[in-house]
């Protein structure tokens, strides 16, 4: 790896990390108060979220208590390193490995290890992003499922919860968190990557890539429990 490849990873980072550091203060600075309650697609894993909210029509804000900073912090800290998430790290490290992607990275014990640090580092990265920017634009990072019947509505709920968040006070907005910290996270991963994945066309990819995960873990979120009550015939 090339020295100024490797000062300007270090700095990217470094940079990436220092970021809750000023969303954390501007939100003490506005008095909220805490509230008491490709070829290397990114992987899915590290969207895992905790229990969606159930959101009943209408969609206005209704009693749903805000998440403090605090409260993103855990929520972005087990996206990315809750024992599910670690279970998926490992997985597609195993997938690279399988199709030796890339193929600079070669095989054996040490070449997985590399993936999985590089899978597990995006994950941080990812979620640092996230939390910085919810934090700092007052956005929620909850998906809130819908309650209205029907498979294609349920299914553009979930869309329309990819593109767009909710923020602390109850209204929406376009999702500045899920979207940067995408984008924001392929592109700073790809640093340590070989020079031919180093590219702005593939951190685009990569980015998309992850959006669409997002979208897929929605549909996931918005679905699943009725399938679940459904397998284990529950009412």
């Amino acid at each position: 790896m090339k020295n100024p490849k490797t000062a300007r990873t270090v700095l990217t980072f470094a940079l990436s990390m220092a970021i809750p550091v000023a969303g954390i203060a501007q939100i003490s600075a506005t008095a909220i108060a805490p509230t008491p309650i490709a070829e290397v697609a990114t992987p899915a894993a590290t969207e895992i979220a905790p229990t969606p909210v159930i959101e009943t029509a209408p969609t206005s804000a209704m009693a749903v208590v805000p998440l403090d900073w605090q409260g993103k912090l855990r929520f972005h800290a087990e996206s990315a390193f809750g024992p599910w998430a670690v279970a998926g790290i490992g997985a597609y490290a195993g997938f690279l490995q399988e199709i030796n992607s890339p193929k600079e990275w070669g095989q054996g014990d040490a070449a997985y290890g590399e993936r999985f640090a590089s899978t597990a580092a995006w994950a941080g990265i990812h979620g640092v992003l996230a939390f910085s920017l919810d934090s700092t634009l007052h956005e929620d990072p909850r998906y809130y499922r819908s309650q209205i019947p029907g498979f294609w509505h349920r299914s553009a709920h979930a869309l329309r919860g990819t593109l767009l968040t909710r923020t602390d006070s109850g209204g929406e907005t376009l999702s500045v968190w899920r979207i940067g910290s995408a984008y924001g996270a392929a592109y700073i991963s790809n640093l340590w990557y070989p020079d031919r994945l180093d590219t702005a066309r593939q951190g685009f990819v990569d980015g998309s890539i992850t959006l669409g995960f997002g979208l897929a873990s929605n549909l996931g979120s918005e679905f699943w429990p009725d399938i679940k009550n459904k397998l284990f015939h529950r009412k």
